[in-house]
C-alpha cells in the first residue's frame, strides 16, 4: 500500500484504505473517494494532484493526498 502521492499519472489505481480523522474521511467521502473506488492521477505539480474520481476531476493537495492508500 502506498499513499496516493505515489501513484504513476494515467495509471488508474484502487484506493484500499483512507486515514485521517472522521471529518476528513467524510469529506473525502463526498468527493467520491471511497474503498474500492478506482482513481486516476492526471497531474501532479509541487505534491497537489489533480486526480479523475467517478467521472469527475478533483484537486486535491499534498496532505490530502497523503491519506488516500491505494
Amino acid at each position: 500500500m502506498l499513499p496516493l502521492t505515489m501513484a504513476n499519472p494515467g495509471e488508474p489505481v484502487t484506493i484500499k484504505k483512507i486515514g485521517g480523522k472522521a471529518e476528513t474521511k467524510k469529506f473525502l467521502e463526498t468527493l467520491g473517494f471511497v474503498v474500492g473506488g478506482v482513481v486516476t492521477v492526471v497531474s501532479e505539480i509541487n505534491g497537489n494532484m489533480i486526480v479523475n474520481v467517478k467521472d469527475s476531476r478533483v484537486a486535491i493537495g499534498k496532505d490530502m493526498a497523503n491519506k488516500i492508500m491505494v
